[in-house]
């Protein structure tokens, strides 16, 4: 009898096909957002947030995700005791947490894996580590349920939800024709990102942005030439905003916004100025203008410090009478205000 190497029989891959479904469970929107931007660009991998910890545990369970991203420290809330209570739970007790932390303590980090946590990582961490980490823990995942008879349940309950997600994110969070962001979410972002840096002591900034002449733009070559318009526009708006804090927005009509966090007043004044440069760069004709032959944008910036009992819409406020003196200055140009009453520039 000979003998030779002992060959092990793989076990059968996950299919490719299978969704890598991500809840992050963080109750700041800025931190939300900025892993949804991290992971935007991954097609197999969809996201869901949670900023009310209270609500986690049951919407894990009805999300059924292959990973949960934990942040650790939230208001009333402890991180490390939703991570006992998700290992609690006969659903989703198997499902890996990786906890998020600003803090890199060791005792810190033994703590979170003696709760019961699979990784620890300082956000925000990097974009291929963070990607590579929820493979590593949603393949593990995977490969554990494939055994079980739940397997094709929870296939199938999945795709459904990814379905039911995909209408739901266009309507609450997506401008259907620019991809932006929409008003309703930027209304929500902007309140949400104010309470913070007033509670962090550092300012905010708002651009106000609007395509000039664009009803003459309509009326000489059309609504359907109007939105390619709008939509390269957009796409040059988000090429800018590359900061994981900028959000880009479809303001309403032609208007568009950006909200900025903790900035100078020196990158706000840039960041107008490249936009500008930027539409008239691609040279879109637009013979009925009054002030060019292509089409440009008229932008109105602000930059203010949020105070205790002050509201967002003073930024926008001034950032919307900055873009009126713009637009009065003869379009085609940014002029930033420093605060609600500061003094403008151009």
């Amino acid at each position: 009898m000979t003998s030779g190497p002992l060959r092990m029989t793989p076990a059968a891959p996950i299919q490719d096909e299978y969704t890598i479904m991500v809840l992050l469970v963080d109750d700041q929107l800025m931190v939300g957002e900025a892993v949804r931007r991290l992971l935007s660009s991954q097609s197999n991998i969809d996201f869901h947030y949670c900023s009310d910890p209270k609500r986690a545990v049951a919407l894990a369970r009805e999300v059924r995700p292959t990973v949960i991203l934990q942040d650790l420290v939230m208001p009333g809330v402890n991180g490390l005791d939703l991570v006992r209570e998700y290992r609690a739970d006969p659903l989703i007790r198997d499902v890996p947490v990786i906890v998020l932390s600003t803090r890199e303590e060791p005792a810190t980090k033994s703590e979170a894996f003696s709760t019961g946590a699979n990784d620890y990582l300082v956000k925000l961490p990097d974009r291929l580590e963070l990607i590579a980490r929820i493979r590593y823990h949603s393949r593990a995942y995977l490969n554990q349920i494939q055994r079980d008879e739940a397997y094709a349940a929870l296939r199938e309950s999945q795709q459904n939800l990814l379905e039911a997600n995909l209408e739901l994110q266009r309507l609450t969070k997506v401008d259907g024709l620019t991809g932006l962001s929409n008003r309703r979410y930027f209304d929500e972002y902007l309140a949400a990102e104010w309470s913070r840096a007033m509670r962090a002591g550092i300012p905010m900034a708002a651009l106000m942005i609007d395509v000039d002449e664009f009803k003459r733009y309509n009326d000489n070559y059309g609504h359907l030439a109007g939105d390619e318009v709008l939509k390269a526009v957009a796409a040059t708006i988000q090429l800018h905003c590359r900061h994981l804090s900028d959000l880009a927005a479809r303001f309403g009509g032609e208007e568009f916004a950006i909200v900025l966090q903790d900035v100078p007043l020196a990158r706000v004044e840039q960041l107008g100025t490249n936009l500008c440069r930027s539409i008239e760069a691609l040279g879109i004709a637009h013979h009925a203008s009054r002030v060019s032959d292509h089409v440009t944008i008229s932008i109105g910036g602000a930059l203010t410090l949020p105070a205790e009992g002050s509201s967002p819409m003073l930024l926008i406020d001034a950032a919307d009478k900055a873009l009126y003196q713009a637009k009065a200055a003869g379009r085609n140009r940014v002029i930033v205000a420093r605060g609600e009453s500061g003094s403008p520039r151009s």
